[in-house]
């Protein structure tokens, strides 16, 4: 890309330049897997709901790397509105699991499929 002559220099801080863009997606990554592989194969309720903020917290990461990488603050911007949805769905979130916990006094979604409508 061509710099803008409107927009002024920024200059990306040392320590981020010595660690290189692969290896924030390789982190990134790895995170989003294990938050798969924990929505996939766990039946706790609360251990799949760690997973799921798992899987955001990866997509922020990469948001944040790119974002400071293209030195261009809109990535930041996201991940600042990605983390206020996260803990509307949080607190959402844990209030069903507590609800739930309280009628059957057991997290386990397996249980959950004996629910009646």
């Amino acid at each position: 890309m061509f710099p803008n002559p409107s927009l002024p220099e920024v200059i990306i801080p040392e320590v981020i330049q010595s660690i290189p863009l692969q290896s924030y997606l390789l982190l990134a990554t790895l995170l989003f897997v294990i938050g798969i592989i924990g929505v996939l194969t766990r039946k706790n309720a609360i251990v799949i709901f760690m997973s799921i903020e798992l899987m955001l917290n990866a997509a922020n990461l990469l948001l944040v790397a790119f974002s400071t990488y293209r030195s261009d603050p809109s990535g930041q911007v996201f991940v600042f509105f990605i983390m206020a949805v996260a803990a509307a769905e949080v607190a959402v979130g844990l209030a069903i699991i507590v609800m739930i916990y309280r009628n059957t006094r057991n997290t386990d979604t397996s249980f959950l499929n004996k629910l009646k409508w």
